[in-house]
Order: structure tokens, then sequence, then C-alpha cells
């Protein structure tokens, strides 16, 4: 049984509560967590600040680079195990879920070399004085992660936060923990201080408010939902603790007449299907020009009649979702489409391997989607693609603008004026052309506008995030 890891430690919560893990493949469960309270962030909290008192924030930064090297080294050696432990998990297919601890190695090391490369200014200013800044890290910093890429989202907000020299409280969602806690074992093991990184299972209501709450924590780091992202800035609000928020998105992928579409058409497709649609930056709504609208949709619509749902250990286009209350919303979704006469294009199958128990979904390609539709409206969080047409560039970037989200964004056109007007006007954190997602994009800030949240992770930007700017105004005549 999994239990929280504090201070280097693995220790059992003081309420005496667990929680069931559960397969989304099958519906069961197979192990148990920590239900955690306030009292156990508590101590999570005090172990961290104590670790950056006497040892982490004495480090220099070329010092916590080698360890988190180190760290990369081993979770690179522990690829397969984390890779197992997360398509269990979370029902990830064995290429998503073995990426996805590649993806953890590459944060690692990215950062193990960013952090003595984050530098101060000289600001020159009045005659008889010298003006310099430098960064310094905010102090304990919280992490709250969610369930659909655990390792990654890991990696981009702890590993950031560390290389920048704070010490990090990590909640990660009741539904997908179990790599995290591996992680923290074997940083430990590399050789971080005790109380370097904490995690602390249970409840978002328990375990969350109680971390967002806590006055020793001096900056949050939250990805989920805008309802939850809001909470958390009311709280954070309250003692006045900069927080950094990743909420989600509506992504339009959007293709102009002149697109190359057998190179967009694997995009098109696995931008809406990986990790079963769980992504909050998937492409789930298609925007093409109406010239050519019916040609890309039987194409795309081909592609997904292709696709097949199962079984993780099968590795197919789609593993399971996550939970069953997400399989009933994507089937709200869908019903709601039906009965308001929302053509259907094409679907997937859910192959009969996959036990009736598990959290399927079939891809689904729907067309004619009206665009102030709960479908072109709202995050599915599923393997529903919302296909819409539109006349000209003015219209597309209407359509393209008309949800609360601003996330990211994929355009698709060989005319180079018109990519960058186009990314220009689109109101993303991240607009790719010609291609989307470039490959994930470790060195690449990410973050959104509006209801998508703000301040950034991924890249160098994520450690200025992680620090203060500290201006030194010295007068020597």
């Amino acid at each position: 049984m999994p239990l929280n890891f504090i201070a280097n430690e693995a220790v059992c919560s003081s309420s005496g509560q667990t929680l069931p893990v559960i397969d989304p493949a099958d519906g069961q469960p197979y192990d148990t967590i920590e239900r955690s309270n306030a009292t156990d962030v508590d101590a999570a909290v005090r172990a961290a600040r104590d670790c950056l008192d006497r040892s982490w924030g004495r480090l220099s930064a070329a010092e916590r680079g080698r360890l988190l090297m180190k760290l990369s080294a081993k979770v690179a050696e522990h690829a397969d195990e984390l890779a197992a432990i997360e398509q269990r998990d979370c029902g990830k297919p064995v290429r998503q879920a073995r990426a996805d601890a590649l993806a953890l190695v590459r944060y690692f090391e990215f950062y193990a070399g960013a952090g003595d490369k984050l530098h101060g200014d000289t600001i020159p200013y009045l005659d008889g004085y010298s003006v310099l800044t430098w960064r310094e890290p905010h102090g304990v910093t919280g992490h709250v992660i969610p369930w659909n890429y655990p390792m990654q989202i890991f990696g981009r907000s702890v590993g950031g936060a560390l290389a920048a020299g704070n010490v990090c409280v990590v909640k990660p969602s009741e539904d997908a923990c179990l790599s995290l806690i591996r992680v923290a074992e074997l940083a430990a093991e590399v050789g971080f201080p005790a109380g370097a990184i904490n995690i602390v299972t249970g409840y978002g209501h328990e375990v969350g408010d109680a971390l967002a709450r806590h006055p020793g924590i001096d900056h949050i780091s939250f990805t989920g939902s805008p309802r939850v992202g809001t909470l958390i800035q009311q709280v954070a609000a309250e003692r006045h603790c900069p927080v950094t928020l990743e909420l989600g998105g509506k992504g339009p992928q959007i293709v102009f007449e002149d697109a190359d579409v057998d190179a967009a058409l694997p995009f098109l497709i696995n931008a809406i299907v990986q990790n079963s649609g769980q992504t909050c930056s998937a492409g789930s709504r298609l925007l093409v020009q109406r010239c050519v609208y019916e040609r890309v949709l039987e194409r795309v619509g081909h592609a997904f009649t292709t696709l097949r749902a199962g079984p993780p250990s099968m590795d197919l286009d789609l593993g399971p979702l996550i939970r069953h209350t997400q399989l009933e919303r994507v089937r709200s979704f869908l019903a709601q489409a039906q009965a308001d006469g929302i053509p259907t294009v094409a679907q997937g199958r859910i192959v009969d391997e996959a036990d009736a128990t598990g959290y399927y979904a079939a891809p689904t390609l729907l067309r004619d989607v009206p665009p102030t539709h709960r479908l072109a409206q709202e995050e599915v969080f599923g393997p529903v693609l919302a296909a819409m047409s539109f006349d000209d560039e003015d219209h597309a970037v209407a359509l393209a603008n008309s949800t609360a989200f601003g996330l990211v964004a994929g355009v698709w056109t060989r005319d180079g004026a018109r990519q960058f007007r186009m990314a220009r006007r689109i109101k993303a954190g991240q607009v790719f052309i010609n291609n989307y997602g470039a490959g994930g994009g470790v060195e690449l800030p990410f973050g959104g506008v509006k209801s998508s949240g703000y301040g950034r992770e991924k890249g160098f930007e994520a450690l200025l995030g992680f620090t203060t700017l500290k201006t030194v105004a010295i007068r020597h005549g």
C-alpha cells in the first residue's frame, strides 16, 4: 500500500483512513492510498521549510542541477517500471505510458541544465548608483497535479520549481498518484535531502484545500478545471499567495483550402484521441474551410472508423477513460448531440477484449456543430471531435476565439502570410502552424489566456514564474 512521502519517509495519514485505487480498465480496486488531511499537509510543509532552511536553500544552482540530472538518469533506469504503474493507474496504452516516463526524464534533464542559467541584470541608473537584480525562489511551493498526465505535469511543475531553488509539497489526484510516489522515492535514493519533495495523497476538497490555505505555502501551481482554479485563486488571494493556473482548453484545428491534408490528418486524429481525449490541449474542434469541408470530413471520418479502444496492455489507439463519472460525462455530451440532431460522421469501436465494466468510450466525429452549442464551447475531456465549417480568415478567427478558453490552436495552410496573420489574431498561449504539439516540446513555454489560466510552465519561462525578482540599488557616491 503506497503511503504519503514526507521528509524522505513513507508515512501513514493521521486520519487512519484510506481510499481505493481503481483500475479504469475494469473498474475494480486493486490498491489503496492514504486519505490525508490538513494535519498531514502541515507536516509536509514543515518538512519542506526545514529542508529549505537547512539544506536545499544552501545548495548552489549547479549543485541542484547535478541532483536533478541524477534523478533524470534514475527515472530513465526505471522508465519501464514507471510506465507500468501509469498504465494501470491511468488506463494509458503502453506507448503513451512509456512516452510519459521518457518525458519526465527529459523534464528533469532540461531543468538540471537550466537552473544555473537563471541570471539577473544590471541597470544603468543615476550617477553614484549601481543597480542590479537577482532572482530568488519563492520558498515552499505547492503543486496540485491532475490525473491525466501525472508524470509529465510533475516534471514540468516540480522540476522547474526545484531548479529555481524551491522545495515542493505535491498533492496528486486521488485517481492517479502511484507513479509520483515512486518518483519521490527515487529522488531520495539519488540524494535529494529530506523534505525537498513531499507527496500527500487524498481528496481535493481536503488535501488540496488545506494546501492552498496553508500559510507556509509561498506559491501554488495548479492544473485542473476552471471551477477549482477559481476556488484556489480565491483562497490564495486571502493571503496574497501567487498562483500559476493551467485550466483546460477547447483547441481549434483550423484547416484552410490550401492545407496539405495528407500531412494534417495524423495530427487531426492524434490531437483528439491521445490519452482518450483527456488532454487540456486536445484539438477538440475541427474548423474546415467550406470549399473543402466535405472532402476533409470524408478523410477524417474514414480514419475514425479505424480507431480502436481497448485494454491498455493491447496498446491500441485508446485506453479507457479515468473513471466512471468521466465516462458518464462523455456520454452526456453525445446524448445531447443526438437529441439536438447533430449528425455523427463516424465512430471508432471498442474491442471485444475490453472488460464490460471498464470505462471505455468510442472515438466519435460529429459534424455541423453550431458554434454556440455545448459541444463547441465546453471541454468534453473525451475522444469527441466537433467539426464545423468557415468561409474565410475572419470567420475562422471568430470561431477560433469564440470560446472562453485560449490554450492551444492549430493552423493548417501553405500561405506564409496567412500563417503569421492567424498566429497574431488567435487568442491562445500556443499556436502551431502545420503541426500540433511540436512533439511535446519540453522547451516550449506552455499556458493559456482567458479561462485557460495564466502563468507559464515548461521551458525557461517556467523558471521565471517560480522565482521573485529583487532589485538592489547601491549608492556609493
